[in-house]
């Protein structure tokens, strides 16, 4: 075994975020020039990716230097999926402003972060290079993310899939999490607009959310199969409810918690699909699943069903916590398969 890798937390920025870096890169001619951007989820901070950062920089001193966002910390990440977005895509532009070395951006996001991290490539893509912010696109890794929002059927697991009170929670979720809760929920249909995760299926405008998802090279969904009570199994792993995988039987000594792993090719679903016309939950679901099928992913299957902090599924499979180190399998899988 050689010497262990040295990390380096700086604060080098004003309006938030932190970056870890090996204690080797002492210049620009050593600094890594690849930007792994890592983003919360709702009501989080920085320091919930702080053990997955601190292993990326160990494992790949010479590739990679992590930046963990902090533009959306807290309540801030109350304010919507675009508000967050705009801010992310700020923040990136600022840490790429410090570090001109840089040529490569991967994302790695959890939760709510995934849409927010998507809004935020779109904002950043260049159409005319196919490039993010004049960088190389690597990686977009989603961890249980709503794909596909919170309102469906067992789409939020502490619900039990009582349809009366997941039509409730579609109600009142803005009481509690606010634009970001109507978001989640699809009940942001403002100015006669489909809503915001409809519209983010494919290019509109200036934002060009699917063009900017094909650019990376790679892209992956981390989804909890079960005791995630936050979001479902469906949403994170983009599927409809006839479509979920058969788990594997046997158990990989490396990543003990991973139980199904598949690369599901992209799907030409002819012409693009009309927004305007999806007036019910069922059919806004279909046609998401449709536009987010047209790239490519690789999705990797999580359990902690027999770990005894299987109620904090969602929590555990980013590490958010340092006794939560369960889930280090997976921040090992990011790793050992990520594309530098």
């Amino acid at each position: 075994m050689g010497e262990e890798v040295a990390v380096v937390r700086t604060t080098e920025y004003i309006n938030g975020g932190w970056d870890v870096v090996s204690s080797s890169a002492t210049d620009a001619d050593s600094a890594p020039d690849h930007l792994v951007v890592m983003v919360h989820g709702i009501l989080g901070s920085s320091g919930d990716w702080q053990y997955a950062a601190n292993e990326f920089v160990k494992q790949l001193p010479d590739k990679v230097v992590v930046h963990c966002s902090e533009r959306n910390r807290h309540r801030l990440s109350l304010h919507g999926v675009d508000v967050m977005g705009e801010r992310l895509a700020e923040e990136v532009l600022e840490v790429i402003g410090e570090r001109p070395e840089i040529q490569k951006i991967s994302f790695i996001a959890h939760s709510i972060g995934g849409l927010v991290a998507r809004y935020a490539i779109a904002r950043l893509y260049r159409p005319r290079t196919g490039n993010i912010c004049g960088l190389e696109p690597i990686n977009f890794i989603a961890v249980a993310t709503p794909h596909l929002g919170s309102r469906g059927n067992k789409q939020v697991p502490l619900l039990l899939g009582f349809v009366r009170m997941e039509n409730l929670a579609s109600r009142v979720i803005h009481w509690l999490f606010g634009r970001a809760g109507r978001h989640l929920f699809l009940t942001d249909s403002e100015e006669g607009k489909p809503p915001l995760l409809l519209r983010m299926i494919s290019d509109s405008g200036n934002l060009h959310f699917i063009s900017a998802l094909r650019a990376f090279k790679r892209r992956v969904a981390y989804a909890n199969v079960d005791c995630d009570q936050v979001v479902g199994w469906r949403t994170s792993s983009i599927r409809r409810k006839n479509e979920l995988p058969q788990l594997d039987s046997h158990i990989n000594k490396k990543y003990p918690h991973i139980v199904h792993e598949e690369y599901t090719e992209a799907k030409d679903s002819g012409p693009c699909e009309d927004l305007t016309s999806a007036d019910d939950f069922e059919t806004m679901e279909e046609k998401m699943v449709n536009g987010l099928s047209r790239v490519s992913w690789e999705k990797v299957h999580v359990s902690f069903h027999n770990s005894l902090q299987w109620l904090v599924a969602h929590s555990i499979i980013q590490v958010k916590f340092s006794f939560m180190y369960e889930g280090a399998d997976i921040i090992q899988h990011l790793i050992d398969h990520f594309q530098t």
